[in-house]
């Protein structure tokens, strides 16, 4: 049996930048750290007794004889890239609601190759594993995603990724004073809109855009508002500066597609702002999910009383990326 461990993520800056539609033509960039919310996936041998091939446990339980009968799309293209397709069990549990804006179907496969390798025997880097989800989610499963929540969620840690026209991926590591880090945890407050949304069908239109270039304008600000962030993050001055810069890039990005947001999402990051919250985004594609807004401390509470209906998810930010937890071939 083996059981690994990967974090999920929350994006501040460059988001959109990271889709190879834009970045093969102008680079791209974003700000993204991974957060100690994880999706567990456990890999072990199919019973004797099994009268089927393969087993998946998710939102449902998958029996099936062979690889092409399986329903899960990533780890029926995992499986198929490592030449694993008999005799296993795979078991999917997350501390988080799927389909929320958090890279949970990223952390999902960067957990299920990592456990896939070790259970082979095999010891791979964490970039390889960003690699290997990239390829599976864009390339065999064919979805609409982009690279930042593969990286984030292999590797951990608060990170400046660049998106190069080479298709290549320059990983800077933030560094931070832990003081200073604890500083943006504490302003930063994590909501749950109860709504579940499939990204891949709510980023056809931005794709299209982007492709078009009528994003090129607004995703160019996105990309320059990454380095901006970072002066805000390692400079002396007060980090009320980064929660204005999120509302900036909440401003740009609200333009990529018309189903990013809506009046009950605006409505809600209005009431936000008016209770005292500096800035925010709705995270990952739009349209549900969870909420980021940056509050000082003092008006957390204001915020929290204009949004009763939002649920809080608490966290710390993860540095040690997907790992495995448990080993015993």
């Amino acid at each position: 049996m083996v059981i690994s461990q990967t974090p999920v993520r929350i994006s501040f800056l460059g988001g959109g930048t990271d889709y190879p539609e834009y970045f093969r033509k102008h680079g791209g960039a974003t700000l993204v750290a991974a957060i100690d919310r994880y999706t567990v996936v456990t890999v072990h041998h199919l019973s004797q007794f099994s009268d089927h091939s393969l087993k998946v446990h998710y939102s449902k339980v998958e029996a099936v004889e062979s690889l092409d009968a399986m329903e899960h799309p990533s780890a029926r293209e995992c499986l198929r890239l490592l030449g694993m397709d008999k005799d296993l069990e795979i078991h999917y549990v997350s501390n988080l609601p799927a389909r929320t804006g958090l890279g949970s179907s990223s952390s999902s496969t960067v957990g299920l190759l990592h456990a896939l390798h070790a259970f082979r025997g095999e010891m791979v880097s964490r970039v390889q594993l960003a690699q290997e989800a990239v390829y599976v989610e864009q390339h065999l499963i064919g979805e609409r995603v982009g690279c930042q929540d593969q990286y984030a969620c292999a590797l951990g840690g608060f990170l400046r990724l660049e998106f190069r026209v080479d298709s290549t991926v320059n990983v800077d590591p933030l560094i931070l004073p832990a003081s200073r880090l604890q500083e943006l945890q504490e302003r930063l407050l994590l909501l749950y809109t109860g709504v579940q949304r499939n990204a891949h069908e709510l980023l056809s239109e931005q794709i299209a855009r982007t492709e078009s270039e009528e994003n090129a304008e607004a995703l160019s600000k996105l990309k320059a508002l990454v380095q901006t962030g970072l002066a805000a993050l390692t400079g002396a001055g007060p980090l009320r500066e980064f929660g204005e810069l999120l509302d900036e890039g909440w401003v740009l990005k609200r333009r990529l597609s018309t189903r990013i947001s809506g009046e009950w999402i605006d409505n809600l990051y209005h009431r936000a702002r008016k209770a005292g919250a500096v800035g925010g985004k709705l995270l990952g594609a739009g349209g549900g999910g969870f909420l980021l807004l940056f509050v000082e401390p003092d008006r957390r509470e204001a915020v929290k009383e204009a949004l009763p209906d939002l649920q809080e998810a608490t966290f710390s930010f993860e540095n040690e990326g997907s790992r495995i937890i448990f080993y015993h071939p």
